[in-house]
């Protein structure tokens, strides 16, 4: 059962999010390398496959893309220190380094540097990580696996008549559309722009970063003029 109204910035900024990364997967895929940069169970089993077949450069190229992904969550888990989705964190914080390291990828990937593709998936771990639970639900932004699984499941629920939690049928949707969204966009801009697709995911977390710190630096300024003196 749904617990409460769920606001309309959980589904905004959750779509947004999910096309932002469904853009950083298609032109990883479409890149040089062909490779998944928004979640890691490809790239766990192109590292198996390459270390199978002695093929250590397609090996190593998958194991730092892991790493990456893997240092973006303990850089997002360091800014936000927090499990629940919550205003008033460092949300902004974290959102302005994703598009610092979106916007520093372009220039390695333009240059057909290795290091385009670790910043991009870097970026993509520590936006998975900012949010990781909201009423209940677990929210990941960057691949979609848990949630199809967790739909099929309600599904099944719902065959068997029993209650189910529609928070999640709404939310999970919202993503799944924004992913697809993401990776549409993403395929339309790679065939014009290349590489500077990105840019647009890099301005938008850029925007939403500065914007959230913004708002929540005039709110506290105006918290604090609002008490008075003791």
């Amino acid at each position: 059962m749904l617990r409460h109204i769920t606001p309309a910035w959980v589904y905004f900024g959750g779509m947004a999010l999910a096309t932002t990364a469904g853009i950083i997967n298609a032109v990883g895929f479409l890149g040089q390398h062909h490779q998944a940069l928004s979640h890691l169970s490809g790239t766990v089993t192109t590292l198996g496959i390459g270390f199978g077949l002695t093929h250590y450069d397609v090996a190593l190229h998958a194991l730092a893309i892991l790493v990456s992904f893997f240092l973006g969550c303990v850089v997002s888990g360091a800014i936000i220190r927090q499990s629940s989705l919550r205003l008033g964190r460092r949300y902004g914080v974290a959102l302005s380094l994703e598009s610092a390291a979106l916007f520093v990828s372009v220039y390695f990937l333009r240059r057909g540097s290795n290091m385009g593709d670790y910043l991009a998936a870097l970026a993509c771990g520590l936006q998975n990580a900012m949010v990781t639970t909201y009423s209940g639900s677990t929210l990941r932004t960057t691949h979609m696996t848990g949630m199809v699984t967790d739909l099929g499941i309600a599904c099944g629920h719902l065959l068997r008549g029993t209650p189910v939690d529609w928070f999640r049928f709404r939310i999970y949707g919202v993503l799944l559309l924004g992913f697809f969204a993401g990776g549409l966009v993403g395929t339309l801009g790679y065939q014009y722009f290349g590489y500077d697709t990105l840019l647009a995911p890099a301005a938008l977390s850029g925007i939403a970063g500065v914007g959230y710190t913004v708002i929540k630096h005039l709110e506290r300024r105006r918290r604090h003029a609002g008490t008075p003196a003791a």
